[in-house]
């Protein structure tokens, strides 16, 4: 199952980060951890991009037809940028609805 791979490649991620911020390893200790864990992020940042396409695909639009439509996010958090989020409050204070 690809999401409990995922969710096991994220745990160890955060377990490998919390040591290294931690300090006190030796520096061989924390360069073989620090090289797993970019290797951890990469499968997990490929694992959510996959994710993020399925998504894609699998909109659609109001006649029932397959669309593509972008995942909205920032591709780490999900939450909006400052900037979107200003554009935002624009688009609402201009008639006080969204525009989307």
């Amino acid at each position: 199952m690809a999401e409990a791979k995922f969710e096991k490649d994220l745990e160890k991620l955060e377990s490998i980060v919390e040591s290294l911020e931690e300090g006190g390893l030796p520096l061989d200790a924390s360069i073989k951890k620090f090289e797993e864990g970019i290797k951890l992020a990469k499968r997990c940042e490929d694992a959510l991009s996959s994710a993020e396409k399925k998504i894609e695909i699998l909109t659609k639009n109001a006649a029932g037809e397959v669309k593509s439509e972008p995942f909205e996010g920032d591709g780490e958090t999900g939450d909006a940028s400052e900037e979107e989020k200003e554009e935002e409050k624009e688009e609402e204070s201009d008639d006080g609805e969204m525009l989307f």
